[in-house]
């Protein structure tokens, strides 16, 4: 039976911050339009947390009986490691959807923006086939595509609507930041994992580019979010703040550009989400004390 330890390891909290940032950020947003509300930013965030967990889980299960995970590099894995029942994990993704699903629906009905299912439907539905299902899109190269509309776009967008009924393009500049810092922690771990992942018969994006470009594409993705922040300040100039952030990012940076690989790359992965957040906070409090 596994312990309590292992199920929060399995929940992959070094993922929280894809979580957590798009709804600051947009908790942010709506304060700048007036509209802040400390019910519907909490629930958006229950969401947020719901689905990631969800998603780790249900990644954990997927991965395991297909035996795609027995020589993967990085944290514990809870069905390849034997460590708990692969039942027991696919419980524990749908419990994570279900609350989502619950929290989802709350908003929809407090917003009245019954349209809202459907993009709460295809968060879900996203959060599964990442590597669910016959045909899971992680294996084709998706991911990082799939990360960036629903942790970036749906979700920063989502938080700003469902409180303010509309969004701005401040909060459209955040989104795809947001969206950006989130594909590359996922980058990031995916190229770690090129050597497993190719064995495994998985053609993720980093597979597909190969080492190089892909250490040249996650470069590129953090260098995004603060040329996108530097569009915002033509609007509202002390979001220029947020660039403070890309101090964190230093130490990642040197890390991809010295080729490191394995296990070397993990803390890439902690200090992409860490200054993910910091940007997050910052721009989120610009936003609401604008």
């Amino acid at each position: 039976m596994a312990t309590i330890t292992a199920w929060v390891q399995g929940a992959r909290l070094r993922t929280l911050p894809n979580a957590v940032a798009p709804v600051v950020v947009g908790a942010g947003a709506a304060a700048e339009l007036d509209a802040f509300s400390w019910l519907r930013s909490t629930l958006a965030l229950i969401v947020a947390l719901a689905l990631i967990v969800g998603v780790n889980y249900a990644n954990d299960y997927s991965d395991g009986v297909r035996g795609t995970d027995d020589d993967r590099v990085g944290p514990l894995r809870l069905v390849a490691s034997g460590t708990a029942e692969a039942k027991s994990v696919l419980a524990a993704a749908l419990s994570s959807f279900v609350l989502a699903c619950v929290a989802g629906l709350a908003l929809v009905i407090l917003s009245g923006a019954w349209w809202l299912l459907a993009v709460g439907a295809a968060c879900v539905g996203g959060a599964w086939f990442y590597t669910g299902g016959t045909r899971p899109y992680g294996y084709a190269g998706f991911g990082e595509i799939a990360v960036f509309v629903f942790f970036g776009l749906a979700a920063v967008l989502g938080t700003v609507y469902v409180q303010a009924g509309t969004v701005s393009l401040l909060a459209l500049g955040s989104a795809v930041a947001v969206g950006a810092f989130s594909s590359a922690v996922l980058l990031a771990n995916n190229l770690r994992d090129i050597p497993s992942d190719a064995e495994a018969g998985k053609r993720t994006l980093a597979v597909k580019l190969g080492d190089r470009h892909t250490r040249t594409l996650y470069l590129a993705l953090i260098v995004l979010p603060f040329a996108v922040t530097i569009a915002m300040a033509f609007a509202l100039p002390p979001v220029l703040l947020a660039s403070v952030t890309a101090l964190a990012l230093l130490r990642p940076a040197r890390t991809i550009l010295s080729r490191a690989t394995g296990r070397a790359l993990i803390p890439v992965l902690a200090d992409t989400g860490l200054a993910l957040l910091l940007w997050a906070v910052v721009t989120g409090a610009v936003l609401a004390a604008a």
